[in-house]
């Protein structure tokens, strides 16, 4: 089905087989209506054949062993009198198969192809097709064809073919915004030659009045028809009647020039529903989408919901109208939202209730406007989680049993607190898991000193997990930790936590120094000494052998080792060293961190 709004309806009720009227089985003999439009006890065959022998047209085509396109057809004729959007249900027993073509033509001799045709099986068990939009909100019908966009003075032929052996009868109901813009000139009923009118549907909580009012009349005689053939209504002699049940009607007049006037009218009543109490409905914020349709029962309280429709409006006057059904699921706002209720009867959607509405109530759902992860230093007193500034009506409950917006905790660990909104009946909860990461005081495992002399690299190791900060001297605090061209000379390293849980400094030595070399007289690398300790206050080397004996010592005038002991040439193997200085406060202080051994080559 091609979805458009439902704009507007004027229909009549349902047929039965005891009540006939109004069949032409042929297009020449079509019954001609307007807004009001024939209650009909089906059809009576298909009469002469109207498509001079045509197999098809439009959708429709002759069945398997027959011989015309039409089975059991009924004719109608209608004419628009304005411009706008219309469409039309045809109503009719579920178990049984019926197809519609709707012609705009002149005459039955120029029909055409139908503007608008349905040919499918009723194997879905549907009661309505047409025109427009089913009355039954289904979405995936494919008994209904796209509105029609019409201007005055087009005239239309309908022709509704029975496909089934059983014959119920079927309604139709004119749709469209047309009705909204023109509710009374919408169809031209003047094509419609008859004293009493159009046939009426109503509601049957609305009053009818037949008006058989003749200027020459000498007398005028009310019959009725329920199905057994026109009675006689005694007492009824008056050129009025109002009549209070569903039934053909007939006035017989008797006129002073002997020109008798008897004309019929069919009148068909449907019930009128009431729409029951609707409770108010109170949702949490947090609540995406609302099914509206919960609500039907209360609607319709012990009413056939297979007979009336339920709708939900933002206001009163489209409830009135009928238009702008809100969708369902419905997305609610934030705060108090009134729902007006429309009950309406798919027999006759000019019956209708829409007295009645309810509130639908959004309670906030409670937001987490705290942080989620939360660091706790080692050895600290502990850290507040969670929500500092509370609500007064919201009740707060941790996973430890604790009952307060805020606990204090020492340790690391997820913790997680349920904060709820208890109001109007409903409770509104949001649970918010939080993280504790237990932070350590930094500690500088090592330092690593890539030996570049003069461009060195300075490596800051701590084996603590945590999040920190580096900084060496007075410089700016980095991320990495690892600083580059750092000039020899004493130097002081930091680790700082990041999330305020201590820092740390060492003092470092930055020199360079060979890693072997070689004694032989050639005038290269004949001495081992190292680089940049003129940087140092009162440097002094001590050299060793790998069992810690004393070979030689250095201070800032010497030229360096060459390799002997007492005179004597030590052999290729590694040595060690020390380097030491005096600091600012004159403490002698030995050098940390430095990679200490090097090789003798001969």
């Amino acid at each position: 089905m091609k979805v458009k709004s439902l704009i507007f309806c004027f229909l009549i009720a349902l047929a039965t087989n005891s009540l006939m009227a109004q069949v032409a089985s042929d297009c020449i003999n079509a019954v001609p209506i307007c807004n009001n439009t024939p209650v009909n006890g089906g059809t009576q065959g298909y009469g002469v054949d109207d498509y001079n022998g045509a197999s098809a047209s439009g959708c429709l085509e002759s069945p398997f062993n027959h011989p015309f396109i039409e089975t059991n057809s009924a004719w109608y004729r209608f004419r628009t009198g304005a411009s706008g959007q219309l469409g039309f249900n045809i109503g009719f027993d579920a178990s049984e198969d019926w197809d519609f073509a709707l012609y705009r033509a002149a005459d039955c001799g120029s029909l055409g192809d139908p503007v608008r045709c349905n040919f499918f099986d009723n194997s879905d068990e549907e009661s309505f097709m047409g025109v427009g939009e089913d009355p039954n909100g289904n979405p995936t019908t494919v008994l209904y064809e796209d509105w029609i966009n019409v201007m005055p003075g087009e005239d239309y032929y309908l022709m509704i073919n029975n496909f089934s052996n059983t014959n119920s009868g079927f309604s139709i109901q004119f749709t469209g915004d047309i009705f909204v813009t023109n509710p009374y000139d919408a169809l031209d009923c003047s094509i419609i030659n008859n004293l009493l009118g159009p046939p009426l549907a109503a509601c049957d909580n609305e009053s009818i009045i037949l008006d058989a009012t003749t200027s020459n009349a000498l007398s005028y005689t009310w019959y009725s028809d329920t199905g057994a053939g026109f009675q006689i209504i005694a007492g009824e002699t008056g050129p009025t009647y109002q009549p209070l049940v569903s039934a053909m009607y007939r006035v017989e007049v008797v006129t002073t020039t002997m020109t008798n006037i008897i004309s019929d009218v069919q009148v068909a009543f449907s019930i009128s529903p009431t729409t029951y109490s609707v409770p108010d409905e109170t949702v949490c914020s947090d609540t995406m989408e609302f099914d509206l349709t919960q609500k039907d029962s209360q609607a319709l309280g012990s009413q056939d919901p297979a007979s009336f429709r339920v709708s939900y409006h933002s206001t009163q006057n489209d409830a009135i109208l009928g238009i702008n059904p809100l969708m369902s699921p419905h997305i609610p706002g934030f705060g108090t939202e009134t729902i007006f209720v429309r009950n309406t009867s798919l027999e006759n959607p000019g019956c209708y209730d829409a007295s009645e509405q309810f509130q639908l109530i959004v309670v906030e759902t409670p937001v987490i406007n705290f942080s989620t992860e939360v660091f706790v230093c080692e050895d600290s007193a502990g850290v507040l989680i969670g929500e500092t500034t509370p609500e007064p009506d919201y009740t707060y409950l941790w996973d430890t049993g604790e009952a307060t917006p805020v606990i204090t905790v020492t340790q690391g660990g997820n913790y997680t607190l349920t904060i709820t909104n208890n109001q109007s009946g409903i409770s509104c909860s949001t649970s918010a898991l939080i993280t504790v990461v237990l932070s350590e005081t930094p500690v500088i495992t090592d330092v690593i000193i890539d030996d570049l002399q003069n461009n060195n690299t300075v490596e800051v190791i701590t084996d603590v997990a945590g999040s920190f900060e580096y900084q060496i001297d007075n410089q700016a605090f980095q991320n990495s930790n690892i600083f580059t061209n750092v000039p020899p000379g004493i130097h002081t390293v930091t680790i700082n936590d990041l999330n305020g849980c201590g820092s740390v400094t060492e003092t470092i030595t930055v020199v360079g120094f060979p890693s072997f070399f070689t004694p032989n007289g050639d005038g290269t690398n004949d001495y081992w000494h190292i680089l940049g300790v003129s940087n140092l206050e009162d440097p002094m080397v001590y050299v060793y052998d790998r069992y810690g004996k004393l070979l030689k010592q250095l201070d800032e005038s010497t030229l360096g080792w060459d390799g002997t002991f007492n005179g004597k040439e030590l052999p290729s193997t590694d040595y060690w060293f020390k380097l030491t200085y005096t600091d600012l406060d004159g403490q002698r202080i030995e050098a940390k961190y430095i990679n200490n051994h090097f090789a003798l080559k001969r």
